[in-house]
């Protein structure tokens, strides 16, 4: 695998959970949780990237049970375009079907309630979309599904 760290991000309405890979790109590792405003997007997504240069972005792609996809997910695509202006990575759309109920299911775990866990699911579910990125990039060679404008 290539060295150099690679970005998770887990897109709502409301939040944006970002995760992040050590630069060997054996761990994910959720790093924070970011309002879904203009304004944030503008400072703190371009400051992720600055700080973090990641090889690759993975973008959890909300998909049915059936494997279709879901009403969500032209709002991730937009997001995917977004991105895209501000970086030249390429972005890969991961599978997310259960990454927040997994998240969830982590966090309570480790003792959180519901109200703690909601300040941590976004960024924890982004590692789990991360993670995902990271099995398939060691087994292929890269993640699949990669983004294109």
């Amino acid at each position: 695998m290539q060295l150099g760290r690679r970005l998770g991000f887990d897109f709502g309405d409301v939040r944006i959970g970002v995760a992040v890979s050590d630069p060997s790109g054996i761990l994910a590792t959720p790093i924070a949780r970011i309002l879904n405003t203009p304004e944030t997007f503008n400072i703190e997504i371009t400051q992720l990237f600055a700080e973090y240069q990641p090889l690759y972005i993975a973008l959890g792609f909300p998909l049915h049970l059936s494997g279709t996809e879901g009403a969500k997910s032209e709002s991730v695509l937009t997001f995917a375009r977004r991105i895209s202006t501000i970086s030249q990575a390429p972005i890969y759309l991961i599978d997310e079907r259960l990454s927040t109920v997994s998240a969830t299911k982590i966090l309570r775990e480790k003792g959180l309630n519901s109200k703690e866990a909601r300040n941590e699911v976004d960024s924890v579910a982004a590692a789990a979309i991360l993670e995902a990125a990271l099995n398939q990039e060691r087994l292929q060679g890269a993640p699949m599904n990669r983004f294109e404008i």
